[in-house]
């Protein structure tokens, strides 16, 4: 990179409040790569069958909770499903092999809450092909990490080189799979 461009990557880092998403504390929980890839734009879930399935799971299993439940969007996240008179986040998901990705997102969406002055938020995984259900709630310690991960989460993002691949067996399934280890034929 040369020296215009660094800094203007400086001005833009020091003039514009980053966001970060729900999804952002997702991908840095299974993947560092997976959040630099996905937040400096290259976006593999378009065309992955797992997400589309997810997508389909979640439109089709409690067809009467939005009307019950609405959907609420603050500072860059977005709830699908939030019961205000409980204060209660419901976040479904496909699959549980990556829960504590899960976890760690449902519990930054209720500091967002917070952030916001909405106290006493509990969140409710939900995984209904699996008919199972996980509470989430916030502790004064998750709150020290959620800061510490939010700098961290940044400094991935804005790193000038991509993280390395991780190699574990998640990779498999992965909407980024073929993008990370695929190469190209050599000439």
């Amino acid at each position: 990179m040369g020296d215009i461009a660094k800094v203007a990557f400086q001005f833009f880092q020091t003039e514009f409040t980053m966001i970060i998403t729900g999804t952002h504390f997702n991908y840095y929980q299974v993947c560092k790569r997976k959040l630099w890839l996905f937040a400096n734009g290259i976006n593999m879930e378009l065309s992955s069958d797992l997400v589309f399935d997810g997508k389909l799971i979640h439109e089709n299993s409690y067809p009467q909770r939005s009307e019950r439940y609405e959907e609420l969007e603050i500072e860059g996240i977005k709830i699908d499903f939030y019961d205000a008179r409980n204060r209660v986040i419901h976040e479904m998901k496909r699959s549980n092999k990556i829960e504590k990705a899960h976890e760690w997102q449902v519990k930054y969406y209720i500091h967002v809450l917070e952030q916001n002055g909405v106290t006493d938020v509990i969140g409710i995984l939900e995984y209904p092909t699996l008919r199972h259900t996980d509470k989430v709630v916030m502790t004064d310690s998750d709150r020290e990490k959620i800061v510490a991960m939010k700098a961290d989460i940044a400094n991935v993002i804005h790193a000038e080189a991509c993280p390395p691949t991780i190699n574990a067996r998640i990779c498999k399934s992965c909407s980024y799979y073929e993008f990370c280890y695929i190469s190209e034929p050599e000439t």
